[in-house]
């Protein structure tokens, strides 16, 4: 049940990083949905190895395979099935794995709770499971099209290096411009060259996404336990290296007083909307209307190229220096799995809020 996610619109995704695929079925989704195999495959090469100097050089092609609930290139209603095929696996690399706990990792834990582990690149741990997400995610980006609801993240921090603006503050279809995905040219350049830097002395660095959700209608979300803002929050925090929330003005906003931190209402041409939108569009777990927007912040990635000290399986200290291919920065690659993950919890939450209406 845990390998779900859900309510209505419900994923359940499948496979190992180093097994034959990942994969998934889709329950819930809307029939007569015009499905763009098109832009799935874009949306899964955005988020591909291989990308670039800063990402890993691990080579796949990630080509989804769709197996059934699409017929004359609409959703039919029924279950959609999909799998994307391994193709460039160095299991090899992870030899010396299998006897020793990697520091940060779900290693332990994994032994411990389930008494066995795939130590080839994680097994199931492994952030390749989020292509099953992405391709969800596509396939819910174009179902919320059809009701006018758009979804952008970028990387807005890597390191120390930050964007001091809002997202109102950027040209954001400057995004897919640079390999880090920043919509601020200078800056961008700036997280390039210390992510390369990082990677050249075999070390890791994390940083922050924000996304934007443009479109969202008033009433999605559910009153104390379905709050809105909870369910993004439950959505980001399950991606690997995800390490905090925030919505809105999120902690920058503990510097205010209330009446400044206040959403002003007005009446707009007979529109009640805000002045301000310091509450990130939910109010009382429910969207109010106004644009949707939230942080990210993803630790370093935790295998590092270096020597580090460890114990092995049996509790006696021994250190370890890891061989493979890994993201120096997870950021870039890590933008369309938040896009995913946010379509996937806004598109089950307009269906939510429909059965309530009925």
């Amino acid at each position: 049940m845990f390998n779900s996610f859900g309510n209505i619109f419900r994923l359940t995704s499948f496979g190992e990083s180093h097994g034959k695929g990942i994969g998934g079925v889709i329950d819930g989704f809307p029939a007569g949905i015009r499905i763009d195999e098109e832009f799935v495959q874009k949306e899964l090469s955005r988020r591909r190895p291989g990308q670039s100097a800063i990402t890993t050089s691990r080579k796949e092609e990630d080509k989804v395979e769709f197996l059934s609930g699409i017929f004359e290139g609409k959703s039919t209603g029924c279950p959609i099935g999909f799998i994307v095929w391994n193709q460039n696996q160095h299991s090899n690399d992870y030899n010396n794995l299998e006897y020793v706990y990697r520091p940060s990792h779900a290693d332990y834990t994994y032994k411990v709770k389930y008494g066995i582990r795939d130590h080839r690149g994680g097994g199931r741990s492994s952030a390749r499971e989020t292509i099953s997400r992405v391709v969800a995610g596509a396939l819910a980006k174009l179902a919320l099209k059809q009701l006018g609801i758009h979804i952008t993240a970028y990387t807005s921090q890597v390191g120390p290096i930050k964007l001091e603006g809002n997202y109102t503050d950027y040209d954001l279809d400057l995004i897919e411009s640079n390999p880090v995905r920043c919509p601020d040219p200078e800056k961008a350049k700036e997280m390039q060259d210390l992510i390369y830097k990082i990677k050249g002395e075999g070390d890791t660095i994390g940083g922050v996404l924000t996304c934007v959700i443009k479109g969202c209608p008033i009433g999605l979300g559910q009153p104390v336990f379905g709050k809105l803002h909870a369910a993004l929050g439950n959505a980001m925090l399950s991606i690997n290296a995800a390490k905090a929330f925030e919505y809105g003005d999120g902690f920058k906003g503990l510097k205010q007083k209330g009446s400044e931190q206040n959403d002003v209402f007005y009446n707009n041409n007979g529109r009640i909307e805000t002045r301000t939108n310091h509450s990130g569009g939910i109010q009382g777990g429910i969207s109010n209307g106004q644009d949707i927007f939230f942080r990210v912040a993803f630790k370093p990635v935790a295998t590092v190229l270096m020597q580090q000290e460890t114990v092995n399986i049996d509790g006696i200290d021994t250190t370890l220096k890891a061989r493979g291919r890994h993201d120096p920065c997870v950021l870039p690659r890590a933008v369309p799995i938040v896009e995913a993950m946010a379509a996937m919890t806004i598109l089950d939450y307009y269906l939510l809020d429909r059965m309530t209406q009925l």
